[in-house]
């Protein structure tokens, strides 16, 4: 069954997992990506891969890398960047996840391209976009976090912030957007037949998510922002949070619409704390004495049964109730197996691997998982065999150690 993006062509010269993630989402779809890396130096780098049999289970779970084709190329030499313009000739998309400036230092810059191939849509992921007082500093996730004010909302009142795991700027924000970013350039290419460039901030992007809540709605509304450990979700009021179980394993209660949490009471048989739902200004306001008292009654209830039990219980009562896994939990999970997100694969010399599934279901042309990861420049013959170099030429590119 044909993918939605068959027959787009993507290059990817990213070397961190939030490129690499946001070009296999597309190449999931259809998409025929080709990595471009540098030549093996005695180290694993890029896709970390190797073609050795000790690493095939390694390459084999690759998730990010699956779907795609290696091709080494050593860019800091002039012959290698006469390579890359004329792969440029024939692709579609091109994804770098260099700092401004280097990109333009390795003859692959938007600018020098685009002449090359009007048509291309060139993205950038970079800490603090193409322009600006930062866009030449170092940064990651933590510190884009910080800048965007949404590290110093997760965590309790007192101490440090907390620190989360790299998945709201680096995934959610320079993946996803990188994602959609693309789409919309190859709808308006449909419509105007030119490319353009995709500039996208890991920055813009943590912001824009944090603006999506009723923080910044708020803070802009009424100059109010709640602190750490205030608000609805800073896990202090009695309907939003993580309560132990008998087992010594919790569960979570988020149930922010009154009727919700009314649902939960009359569930529990404590109809007198209903008065604890949640109301106008607690966004923004610290918990009060009385969810205090609340989620210690809350607490002691949910400490006579397992965590399996309040599950099952709280599902038929209409609560919104998960159980907090570990990792292995997570691919045991009844509804995450009928979903598909985690899927056995036959590898040729790994034998049985597991990768997780494909997120966005499509019904008419859906995703699908088509190979495995590729070893470090697995397919850089084949490919410049088809942009038209001789095995000559190719040997003189090797001899030179341009590939």
């Amino acid at each position: 069954m044909a993918g939605a993006l068959d027959g787009i062509k993507i290059l990817e010269l990213t070397r961190v997992g939030p490129g690499a993630f946001c070009t296999m989402m597309l190449a999931d779809m259809g998409a025929e990506v080709l990595k471009i890396e540098p030549p093996p130096t005695g180290k694993l780098v890029g896709s970390g891969a190797s073609p050795r049999p000790d690493q095939a289970r390694k390459l084999a779970t690759s998730f990010t890398n699956r779907n795609k084709q290696s091709l080494t190329l050593n860019l800091k030499e002039p012959a290698g960047q006469a390579v890359l313009q004329d792969l440029a000739k024939s692709y579609d998309v091109l994804v770098e996840g260099f700092r401004p400036g280097v990109m333009q230092r390795l003859g692959g810059d938007y600018n020098t391209l685009s002449k090359i191939n009007p048509r291309l849509i060139y993205c950038a992921l970079s800490g603090f976009g193409q322009d600006g007082p930062y866009r030449d500093f170092p940064a990651h996730d933590l510190n884009y976090l910080s800048l965007a004010g949404v590290a110093n909302l997760i965590g309790p009142t007192e101490g440090a912030p907390s620190i989360p795991l790299n998945i709201i700027a680096d995934y959610a924000g320079a993946s996803m957007h990188g994602v959609t970013g693309i789409m919309f350039a190859l709808f308006a290419r449909e419509r105007t037949g030119k490319g353009q460039m995709v500039d996208v901030s890991y920055l813009d992007t943590t912001i824009s998510l944090l603006a999506a809540t009723p923080n910044v709605r708020d803070y802009f509304s009424d100059g109010v922002m709640p602190g750490r450990g205030n608000g609805v979700f800073g896990g202090g009021h009695a309907y939003y949070g993580f309560y132990e179980t008998k087992d010594r394993k919790m569960i979570t209660i988020g149930c922010t619409e009154p009727w919700l949490f009314e649902n939960l009471c009359d569930a529990l048989n404590r109809p007198d704390l209903k008065d604890c739902a949640m109301k106008e200004g607690d966004f923004s306001g610290p918990a009060n004495e009385r969810h205090a008292q609340a989620r210690q009654e809350l607490q002691k209830i949910f400490l006579t049964k397992t965590r399996q039990e309040w599950f099952d219980i709280l599902t038929q009562a209409d609560v919104c109730v998960g159980q907090v896994y570990d990792v292995p939990e997570v691919f045991e999970d009844p509804q995450v197996k009928h979903r598909q997100m985690a899927v056995e694969l036959d590898h040729p010399v790994a034998g049985k691997v597991t990768q997780a599934g494909i997120a966005v279901k499509l019904s008419e042309t859906p995703g699908s998982i088509r190979s495995f990861a590729p070893s470090l420049g697995q397919h850089t013959d084949d490919v410049l065999r088809g942009i038209g170099y001789s095995d000559v030429r190719i040997a003189e590119l090797r001899e030179r150690k341009i590939v």
